[in-house]
């Protein structure tokens, strides 16, 4: 590598705390802001539902203009970084709006829906433009890796933070004290511990095994936890003498579903390198635009597959005596919870901007010519790029499917209906396996196999 390529540990810290700052706030809301709208605030999980389907497909819209807004234009902060703080700060206020519904009757609905939208469009300015500023601040692929690594960590970081430290908070400000949400904050802090044993292993497991051959033995772990998992919870419950093991068949989920699909980030500067080797233009907004449509779109699919699941099979709202459950109703616990997350967010976003600065950027006279036109051109001949698409669409939707689904599983499932307490099973396991298999099958398509990978590092190296 030659020296000038190298950022640097600070650097590589400073990029990923930007990751770390996002998956505190949108994992809590990801994970919690289904059961906060059905619980806490009242709504049907159909409306919610609903909710999650028209915002995620306006935000689909969005998306292709957020990419060309960010590629033509210089902001005087940096053309990718300042995004962390113009739209980071906004999008940590709509984030705390989320969880403080003051209203009544129809209002409710209203208001849920804005403060939603509002925390979706900022999120999808933010996020296009982090994805680029990882292109941008080095052509090497190697170091690529490397910060992809350190990324992915530090984002699972902020997800575990946000998926246990949640039910731990709120179950303080809501006066019941810590050790009342135990096994929630549990449960969920085992679907992301597995991040800390092995992304850092990422890099190396990836020489060995080549990103296909990681995806495969990895996805073979997840389904065998989905399956522990699921009849763990049909023989004893998960409040029974078994839970030692539900927890463990969610270590044995969440390594499969982290490793296997983690590295998928490391897949769209190849993309990225592999647009610019054909046309000559480096078009990182426009690509992470297109990964962003299908990566939401897939959390739109996870979202209303849960809300769907839920009104399907009868679910209805516990109170805190029935089941033991774990998850407070007070709303200002929930509210002051997402104030604390959005504030040290605001924080780390500020970080990130300070210590990130691009090096690699598409020239001024092709930022002029981009088009949402570009969107449509750069899907149809980037074929890896199409197979990618497909694949952020099955992983994104298992995960949101199944981390929406979490709030319930350990929450009083017992006191649901035989029919209720199944899709939720559903949503946990067997979904996910589902859609593990059809993120496989756009793999098995992706034509980037790890030489010619090698051979445009080289290419770019010598640019």
């Amino acid at each position: 590598m030659k020296s000038e390529d190298a950022l640097g540990w600070k650097v590589r810290i400073g990029f990923g705390a930007g990751d770390l700052a996002q998956n505190l706030v949108f994992s809590a809301v990801g994970t919690y802001l289904l059961f906060f709208s059905t619980d806490v605030v009242g709504l049907a999980p159909s409306a919610v539902a609903t909710m999650f389907l028209v915002v995620q497909l306006a935000d689909a819209l969005w998306n292709p203009f957020a990419g060309v807004f960010i590629d033509r234009r210089s902001p005087p902060w940096g053309k990718y970084r300042s995004y962390l703080v113009m739209a980071g700060i906004p999008f940590a206020a709509f984030a705390v709006m989320c969880f403080a519904n003051p209203f009544g009757g129809a209002w409710k609905m209203i208001y849920a829906c804005a403060a939603y939208a509002g925390f979706t469009l900022l999120f999808t300015l933010m996020n296009v433009a982090y994805g680029a500023l990882s292109a941008s601040l080095s052509r090497d692929m190697d170091e690529i890796t490397t910060l992809t690594a350190v990324r992915i960590f530090l984002a699972n970081a902020g997800c575990l933070a946000a998926m246990a430290g949640v039910p731990m908070l709120v179950a303080a400000l809501a006066g019941k004290g810590v050790a009342s949400s135990g096994h929630m904050s549990l449960f969920m802090a085992c679907g992301m511990l597995p991040s800390f044993v092995f992304m850092p292993l990422l890099p190396s497991l990836r020489r060995r095994l080549g990103k296909k051959g990681l995806f495969y033995v990895f996805a073979c772990v997840a389904v065998f936890g989905m399956a522990a998992l699921y009849v763990l919870s049909r023989a004893g419950g998960t409040r029974s003498v078994a839970s030692e093991w539900i927890y463990a068949a969610q270590f044995v989920k969440a390594t499969g579903i982290i490793v296997s699909t983690g590295y998928m980030w490391a897949l769209v500067p190849e993309v990225i390198a592999y647009s610019e080797r054909l046309t000559g233009r480096r078009v990182s907004g426009v690509i992470n635009a297109i990964v962003g449509v299908f990566f939401r779109a897939g959390m739109a699919l996870g979202n209303v597959a849960a809300g769907l699941v839920l009104a399907g099979t009868g679910y209805r709202a516990v109170a805190d005596a029935e089941g033991g459950m774990s998850l407070p109703t007070v709303p200002s616990a929930w509210l002051w919870t997402m104030a604390a997350l959005a504030g040290v967010a605001v924080v780390l976003l500020v970080f990130s901007f300070t210590q990130t600065k691009e090096r690699v950027v598409m020239k001024a006279a092709d930022a002029a010519q981009v088009r949402v036109a570009d969107l449509w051109r750069e899907f149809r001949r980037n074929g890896p790029l199409r197979w990618l698409a497909l694949f952020f669409v099955a992983a994104f939707a298992l995960m949101s499917a199944g981390n929406a689904a979490g709030a319930y599983f350990m929450n009083g499932l017992e006191s649901q209906t035989p029919l209720a307490q199944e899709g939720i099973r559903w949503l946990v396991c067997v979904i996910p396996a589902i859609l593990l298999a059809a993120a496989a099958a756009a793999l098995v398509r992706y034509p980037l196999d790890d030489a010619t990978v090698a051979c445009l590092n080289r290419a770019m190296r010598d640019a």
